[in-house]
Order: structure tokens, then sequence, then C-alpha cells
């Protein structure tokens, strides 16, 4: 049972309201007993609380709970998801995904906008124009929120987006488009750190609040939660670990190249070139599609595929012994398309290879978040923002 904490008269209802809006919104509509019984608040408190959440609009009787008797007791309660409302953007080179939600995070519309190389010069405004039309087909007057997932550092101290490579000019051009829309917040942050909120709140990690989640896909990368915490580092370049050196590689990474580095071992143009040596089919253009493909069909393979699952788990527990020796986080999950193509068969090979490569007692897991991760964590990041400007939160 949750309590809430002796304050003064004000901040007592703040803290009240707060309790009682968040389990609304994580357990859906409840009776004001139901809500006493969760919160251990009185019953003028609950009534108290309930009157003057009625009264903002962020809350209202949908019905009532049918087995009890009809009257005060039985009308269940409900957060107004409507609201407010938000959307959620990952951001390729290849294109934007996006999604609209509303503040319980029921998604109201998505789309698909492809970009062909560097994009047209008018990409960015035909991005927003097609969030516009989601927004209106809706029917919403105006997104409170949006969260924008892109690669890339983001300097913690500015908000700005920094490439470790050459990111497309339209990424730039679409930030500040979005930041010309009236009355709305936008929120940019490193795509695998979102993807990383998402598998900490519904995904691998749920009864984790020390993980590292391993990003393997056309590049590679790392989202690191400490005590509940993300962490990004002084300039947001923490989990960049496609620049790890490691054996194995051509070289060295430089301060313009991961070549040399991790990513040379597991992107994707990498993996695709180890499932050709092991006889396995794999599409020359080496992209991240490709690389899922090669996975699952040495999967799919047997005994063939046996030798190539266990060269790949080589690889990535080689990556994962430098994270867990500095950090030792006790978990890593593997996500991307080559964590969900490899799944639980894949996981646990990396587990017992790195098992012989560290002291460090470390669980792997296949990431749960799915092909959705980023913009999971884009509408989870997007709705917190949202309920600390309406609830109060700090």
């Amino acid at each position: 049972m949750t309590t809430a904490r002796t304050a003064t008269p004000s901040t007592a209802r703040a803290i009240n309201d707060r309790l009682a809006l968040n389990l609304l919104l994580e357990q859906g509509p409840l009776t004001a007993t139901e809500l006493r019984d969760l919160t251990g608040l009185s019953r003028p408190t609950v009534a108290d609380l309930l009157d003057r959440l009625q009264r903002t609009g962020l809350v209202a009787v949908v019905g009532e709970r049918g087995e009890q008797r009809r009257g005060p007791n039985a009308r269940l309660y409900a957060l107004v998801a409507s609201r407010a409302h938000l959307a959620a953007f990952d951001v390729r080179s290849g294109g934007v995904s996006l999604v609209v939600a509303d503040l319980a995070g029921r998604t109201l519309a998505t789309a698909e906008v492809p970009v062909e190389d560097d994009g047209a010069p008018d990409t960015a405004a035909r991005i927003v124009e097609v969030l516009r039309e989601a927004v209106r087909g809706a029917g919403i007057e105006r997104l409170h929120t949006v969260a924008v997932g892109a690669p890339g550092l983001v300097d913690p101290a500015t908000g700005r987006l920094h490439s470790t490579g050459q990111l497309p000019r339209w990424h730039a051009e679409l930030l500040a488009e979005l930041r010309e829309l009236p009355g709305t917040e936008v929120i940019l942050e490193n795509e695998v750190n979102l993807a990383g909120r998402a598998e900490y709140r519904v995904g691998a990690a749920r009864d984790r609040d020390t993980f590292v989640l391993m990003w393997l896909g056309l590049s590679v990368g790392a989202a690191v939660i400490l005590d509940g915490r993300l962490r990004r580092g002084f300039s947001g370049g923490t989990g960049e670990i496609c620049f790890l050196p490691v054996p194995g590689t051509v070289g060295l990474p430089t301060a313009d190249s991961c070549e040399g580095g991790f990513h040379g071992l597991v992107g994707s143009a990498a993996i695709c070139e180890l499932a050709r040596a092991h006889g396995l089919p794999a599409d020359p253009a080496g992209d991240a599609a490709a690389a899922e493909a090669a996975v699952r069909a040495a999967l799919a393979a047997g005994a063939p595929g046996e030798s190539f699952l266990d060269a790949l788990a080589e690889r990535i527990a080689l990556g994962a012994a430098g994270i867990c020796v500095v950090l030792d986080p006790g978990c890593v999950v593997l996500g991307g398309e080559i964590g969900r193509a490899g799944g639980a068969e894949l996981a646990g090979r990396v587990e017992r290879r790195l098992a012989g490569l560290s002291p460090l007692r470390t669980e792997v897991r296949a990431g749960t978040a799915g092909g959705g991760a980023v913009l999971a964590g884009a509408v989870l990041t997007a709705g917190d923002a949202v309920r600390r400007d309406l609830f109060g939160e700090p």
C-alpha cells in the first residue's frame, strides 16, 4: 500500500493528486473506495481530491462498478486521456516513423515517411505536414509534447544533436520545424536511450533498476540505466560502444570513424560477412534487415547455423565484457534488429561466453520491447513530460 507523505496542506494536496492520477493512469478506472484502499488516504481526502480533479478536467466519472450497489461508492473515476496529446518520432537515415497518442499512451495515429538519400529540400516540411495530417485526422487541436529519437549525441547541457558520423541534413531541419509548432514542447533524445527506457518500463528489464541495453542493428550502441536513472555522460556520449576498441578488428577506431571499433565486429555489414563465411545466405547490401535475415536463417538451419551463432555470440560478448568490467550492471539486454532476431537462443550463447571473459556475474536477456522500442520509449518520455506539467510532478 502506498501512503502520502506529511507536508503542508497545499503540498499534501499536490502529492495526493499525483498519487491518485498515477493510479488511474496505471490501473484504469477505479472507485473512490478502491482509491482509498490503494492510497491509504481518508474518505474525506479522497472525496476532496476527486472533486478537485474533476474541476480541472483531468478526471471524470465513466460508469459504475457492476458488482456494487448503485450510488456514490459505485462510481468509476477515470483519467481523461484526451486532456493532452503527444507525438513520438523514430528518426533514421532512411526516413521516420511517428505515433500520435493520448495522455494514457494509447495510439491514435501512426505514419511512416520514407526519405531517399539525403532528402529533398522540403523533406522536413513534408514530414511535419504528415504529422499535422495525423493530428487533424485524430481530431486533436494541438500537441502538448513531441519526443524525438535520433542517432547521434544529444548534449545534456544544450539539447543539441551532434553526430559521431554523418547525419543527413534534414535531421536538423526536422527538429527546427518541430520546434516551430505552437505551444508544443519538443524533447530530443538519442534513439538507443529511448529504446533502453522502453525495455526498463515495459520490456525485458522491468524487474531491474540497473542494466545495459546493447543495441545491435546497422551499427551498435548502448543505453545505460544505473539505479533507475538513464546515464548520458558529460557530452551525451555514454553508450557509444561502436568506438570501443576490441580485438579482431582491422585496426583501431578514430575520432572520425568507428570502423576499427566494436562496430567493425558486430555492425550489420560485419554480421553479413560473417554469415557468408559460414556458408549462410546474406545480402551483400549488409544493412540491418539483411543481418537480421542472416541471423534468422542461422536459427532455422539447425546444426549448419551453430558455428555462425557461436562466432557471433563470441563477438558480442567481447563488447559486453568491456561494458561489464567497468559498470557491473548485472544484466545486459540485447536489442535492435539483431537482438530481436537472435532472441533467447543468441542471448544464452552470449551469456555463456561472457561468463568466461569476466569474473562478474551477468545475465544476458533478449529484448522484448520489439521493433518499435524507440517509438515506445519516445511515447513514454513524452508522457512523462506531459504528466510533469499537468500533474505537477517534480
